[in-house]
Order: C-alpha cells, then structure tokens, then sequence
C-alpha cells in the first residue's frame, strides 16, 4: 500500500472540495444568508488540511489496483465527513448522522433524503446538497485526475475504480485527456439543460438545481413537491436530459469523433432506450384511467421511467399510489440502472444484457454440446475475465442486499418498505416504495438503519468492490 500516495490524494480531495464550498459562500452572499459563516469558516479549514497534507508530494506516485480501490473509497469517506460538517454547523440538520447521510445521499447521486421540509432550508444549503449530485456524478477522482500528476497506469487504477460499469474504455491515449473531455461534455450538457429551463421561466436558482440533479442524476430538488410544480415543458425537458445523462458517454464521444455508425451500433444504448420504451409503453396503459388525459398520463409514465432507470429518482406524482403493474416495472428498473460509463447508478444495462447472453449461450451449450459460441458485445468477444466480474460482482450484490435487508428489518417496518429502501439506495435512486415513497423520507430509520442505507450509498455508486476492499486485512499491508 502507498501511504504517502493515497494522503496526497486525500488532500487533494479536501483541497477540491475546500474549493467548491466557495460556490454555497456566493450563494448566501446573493441571498444575505447567515448560513454562508459557517460554510466560509469550513471553506477555509478543508483548504486549511487539504494545503497541509499535499505540501510533500510523494516520492513514488505509483498506484496499483489495489491502492487505487482504496483511495477511491477513503477519498469518498473523506469528502462525505467533511460534507457533511456545514449541515451540522448551520444546525439545519443538527443530528451528524441525518448529515452524513443527506450529502452521501447527495454525493453518490441517490437523493433519498431524511428531510421532512426541503423549503425549510436555506438557499446556502439547498444549493450545496444540489451541487454535490453534479460534482458526485462525474466523480471527484475524475476531476482530480486532470490536476494531480501520477503515472499513467496508476491513473488508470484510481477512474477504474471510481468510474462505474464492467470496465473503463479510454477514448482518448492518455487518461488524464479522458478525464478532461468527459468534464466538458458533462458541463456543456448541463449548461444546455440550464438554459432551457430558463427560456421556459424557470427561476435560475431551481433551473440550477434542477440541472445539477439531472446531470448527476441525482433527485434533490428544492420543492416538497419535487418537479411536480413546474410546467409540462419543464417536467418534458428534465425528463430527456435525464434520460440522455444515462447514456453511456462514449455515445458522445463518437458523436464528436463523427463516427455515428458506431455509436448507434452500440449494444447496450440501443437496449437502454428500448427498455425505456416498452417500460413507457405499458405504464401508460396501466395508468391511463388515472389521469384526465393520454398525453398527461404519458408525461408522467415518461418522467418517472426516465428518473428510474437514470436512478435520477426526481417525482411529478405519487407512484406509491399507481397499480401494482406499473410499480413492479418501475421496481425492475431501479435494478436494470442506467448504462455503464454515465452518471448513473443501478446494476447497468451492459451487465444485464452480459447476463441474458450468458443464459442464452448456456441454453445453446445444452442443446448443441459440441458447438463452441463465445459471447460478443458490439461484435467483439468478451474477455472470460469480464465475465467473471460480472458474476461475482452479482453475487457481492445480492449478499450486500440481502444482509443490508436483514439489519433494516428490525424497525419493523414493511418488507415493501424495507426492499426498496435498500433497492433505491444501493441502485442510487432516492424514492422507494411505501413510508419510503416519493412523498415521504428516511427520517423514520434508526441510527444503524441509516448507517447500513450510508454505506450501500457509497457502496452502490463505487460498484461495490473499492468498499469492500477496505476490510479486507491484506489491503494494509506495506508493499514490500
């Protein structure tokens, strides 16, 4: 393990983050809030420990996979503690594990929240639970990888640990220009969005938010009624930048590149926007006689579809109230997830179509044994190692879930509350089903509910195995 490695990079994560506390300060400036003291008091300490901590630069800047698993999971910690601290110190969220819990909820991208009054907040705190979906969408390591200089191997080691899907492609030859044009699709994107809404009326302070929220794919919003007060143009355009930030962005980068062919022959797009259809498809039909026309009755099933499977989990309804039919197909889509290599969380359509292949495949080894099929992915073989995290990220998946389940329960409260509490929070997705509805919160958990909810967060967002390495014994041990 390189020490000296991974507290250069936890300084630098205080440093990024001492920094964007700067963003709220401005925000309470503008709006002649108390609030922005103790966000500037915090600005300066973060920045205080994070120059402290990166004046010596390390020696060796090595980072192997293993190094780089656990600084993504440590530098993921550090930034949700020191998040969390401003919440406290405003004492608009007194208690520090109801704290830690809304910026991890923040960060991750899940937006399950503890607060019963969102508009209760200040415009200081509101904007800081929003920005931290837009800085946890793209992921803070990747953003430090475009300032901190290791070598390119290592560079590797840490966005592979952070980025999420199967595997991390580059687009570019250096990572560190990846890292880059990722950032600029993302913020171009997300200045579109902003706009937009604007043009629409939206008041710029909601357009923002709404926009950070969309872009991470989070689910903060800053209405109790969520998005459910705005316009149908407005629901309509969160609901396809949604949708297109759960595209997987090497999408983008071949549409850049001019190479369209390619990036609409990609397998797990395609698959993406038909599972988004059908789902549209038969909610709309399930939940017709609901409402007082076809076209309001499609907006809503395209909305909540859209922040489902984006894990976006922003609402304009109640869906704890539609049939069973179409909750069940909203359930399943808070598994399927987003692609791989977007800002969004779930299991990722890539490792679900990987997985109806490999049934497939087995299904043809039985009845012809002697023929010999591999199984592809946009035309090329996937390697057996591919596969073989696939499987055992699956199976890591559903011992988390069932034991995160299991600990829940004792509060007693419904399995369909407690099944979708840990679904929406592993997946990143914020609302469930029941008491933890899209008009309800997680305020009524016990301290270690909430802390098993904390770590699927962050475990869900990091794919698990970065998590889980930091208690494994072997991980600290020095390299010899």
């Amino acid at each position: 393990m390189n020490y000296a490695m991974i507290r250069y990079i936890l300084a630098w994560v205080l440093k990024v983050e001492g920094a964007i506390l700067s963003l709220p300060c401005i925000i309470a400036l503008m709006y002649q809030e108390k609030e922005g003291i103790s966000y500037l008091i915090w600005m300066v300490v973060c920045l205080a420990i994070g120059f402290l901590g990166s004046v010596k630069k390390p020696k060796n800047t090595e980072i192997y996979q293993k190094d780089g698993f656990a600084a993504v999971a440590m530098s993921w910690g550090v930034m949700s503690l020191f998040g969390a601290i401003p919440f406290v110190m405003t004492k608009e969220i007194p208690s520090l594990i109801d704290a830690l819990f809304e910026i991890v909820s923040g960060f991750t991208t899940t937006g399950a929240s503890i607060l019963t009054d969102v508009e209760a907040l200040s415009h200081t705190s509101l904007f800081w639970r929003s920005f931290s979906h837009w800085i946890g969408g793209m992921g803070v390591l990747v953003f430090i990888l475009m300032l901190i200089p290791v070598k390119n191997g290592s560079q590797m080691n840490l966005m592979r640990a952070e980025s999420p899907g199967p595997s991390v492609s580059k687009f570019v030859p250096r990572v560190r220009n990846t890292a880059i044009l990722l950032y600029k699709i993302y913020i171009v994107m997300t200045i579109v969005q902003i706009v937009l809404l604007l043009l629409t009326g939206m008041q710029w302070f909601d357009a923002m938010c709404i926009s950070f929220g969309s872009a991470g794919t989070g689910g903060f919003g800053v209405l109790n009624a969520s998005c459910a007060a705005y316009t149908p143009v407005q629901q309509w355009i969160i609901t396809v930048f949604m949708i297109l930030f759960g595209v997987n962005f090497t999408f983008y980068y071949l549409i850049l590149c001019k190479k369209a062919g390619a990036a609409f022959g990609m397998e797990e797009v395609r698959a993406y926007f038909v599972v988004i259809a059908v789902a549209i498809g038969i909610i709309t039909w399930n939940i017709g006689s609901m409402y007082s026309s076809f076209s309001e009755a499609f907006r809503n099933a395209s909305f909540q579809v859209g922040s489902i499977i984006t894990t976006t989990g922003f609402s304009t309804t109640d869906f704890n109230l539609w049939p069973e039919l179409s909750k069940y197909v909203l359930v399943l889509l808070m598994f399927i997830g987003a692609c791989a290599g977007s800002t969004g969380g779930g299991i990722k359509v890539s490792r679900m179509l990987l997985l109806v292949k490999t049934i497939r495949k087995e299904l043809q080894s039985i009845a012809h044994p002697r023929s010999i099929k591999k199984i592809k992915m946009d035309g090329h073989p996937v390697e057996h190692e591919v596969m073989r995290s696939i499987n055992v990220f699956f199976i890591t998946y559903m011992v988390i879930f069932a034991v995160s389940v299991l600990i829940i329960s004792f509060n007693e409260f419904s399995l369909e509350t407690n099944f979708t509490a840990v679904a929406a929070t592993l997946n990143n997705i914020g609302p469930g089903m029941d008491l933890v509805g899209p008009m309800s919160n997680y305020a009524a958990y016990g301290v270690v509910s909430k802390a098993v909810l904390i770590f699927d967060m962050i475990a869900g967002r990091l794919e698990l195995f970065p998590v889980l390495i930091l208690f494994c014994p072997s991980t600290w041990k020095k390299r010899g």
